[in-house]
């Protein structure tokens, strides 16, 4: 996969420039999962958890363990699960694939990673652009710091807390990635090795293919490849899995069937801390943001399916009203009867 001139071919993203941009971002992609923002206080890792912070805990639980489906089912109440499920074989859904950030990127990333050739060819070109550069990796990392804190500073999608956690995320990736070895030929082989052999057995590099295993059979496919790339990132020094394990949470506020929590976990050595939106619907506890996101989906599946459905009908009376003037043409055409 050729990305342009002075780019890796490791995978194309759109949050740097340069040739290291590839590599950096690949090694920091799922930090971007993680939910936290602000220093405050230690949380008693020992205090009983309430409702709400159960559920969030079940959940990073699950990516932790590497059970994809098992995640999708905790994000989301059964019904809208079972919804998802058939937006998905109708074509109008790829969640919770789209919850990962630049998804746009990953089948891509996938296509890269299991073609014939991959391994000696991200090898090439780890080792004619990446080797040794590591001022300029950790040049990279720098910018991609900045760059992403004053990207997440513009979007108006977020909330205040959300840009606040997501950037203080970026600027922990950003130190992490200028000091972790990036450019170690030795790790890079073991890593090139591993991700491209999980990404062939996953066998999903396009949408057809993901189409046609469905929601579940694509993230039971997919569950090793989180699990080989976490292993890649922890390589590096970036542990997910404890980020995801030793997450608490406490109760700050709670209204109804809305609560705020104060969370905190372990990110690259450092502590992270935000606050969180959870909704309780149908007697459990989600996320809000998986709730608004994905209620947006389902509606925009709905009339998906409504629009194509009038259009049907629109066709079928077109061919019917066809059918119809033809059968009068042809009876006003033919010879009268002696």
């Amino acid at each position: 996969m050729r990305t342009g001139p002075g780019k890796s071919e490791f995978m194309s993203m759109p949050l740097m420039t340069g040739r290291y941009r590839p590599w950096v971002m690949l090694l920091s992609l799922c930090g971007l999962l993680l939910v936290g923002a602000c220093k405050r206080d230690t949380i008693d890792p020992d205090a009983p958890a309430a409702e709400p912070v159960a559920a969030l805990q079940q959940i990073a639980r699950q990516l932790a363990d590497n059970d994809l489906v098992g995640y999708a089912r905790a994000s989301v109440p059964p019904a809208q699960y079972t919804r998802l499920q058939a937006a998905w074989d109708e074509g109008h859904s790829r969640w919770p694939l789209t919850d990962l950030p630049l998804d746009g990127q990953l089948l891509p990333m996938l296509a890269a990673l299991s073609a014939p050739d991959a391994p000696k060819r991200l090898q090439r070109s780890f080792d004619t652009q990446i080797a040794g550069q590591a001022t300029g990796v950790r040049q990279a990392a720098h910018s991609m710091g900045l760059f992403g804190v004053q990207y997440l500073r513009n979007q108006t999608d977020y909330s205040e807390a959300e840009r606040a956690h997501y950037s203080q995320v970026v600027d922990v990736l950003s130190r992490w990635a200028a000091a972790a070895p990036l450019t170690d030929k030795q790790r890079a082989k073991t890593t090139i090795t591993l991700l491209t052999a999980t990404a062939r057995n996953a066998g999903l590099s396009t949408d057809a293919e993901l189409q046609a295993a469905g929601m579940e059979g694509s993230l039971r496919r997919l569950g090793p490849f989180a699990k080989a790339l976490k292993t890649a990132l922890a390589s590096y020094g970036l542990s997910l899995d404890a980020a995801m394990t030793d997450l608490r949470g406490e109760l700050v506020s709670q209204e109804g069937d809305t609560a705020v929590l104060r969370i905190q976990y372990p990110l690259a050595g450092e502590q992270i801390e935000a606050q969180v939106r959870m909704t309780r619907r149908e007697g459990h506890w989600y996320l809000a943001r998986t709730l608004e996101e994905t209620d947006a989906l389902l509606k925009a599946a709905d009339e998906a399916k409504a629009a194509m459905a009038a259009q049907a009908e629109h066709d079928a009376q077109l061919a019917a009203e066809a059918e119809a003037a033809a059968q009068v043409k042809d009876g006003a055409s033919a010879p009268a009867k002696p």
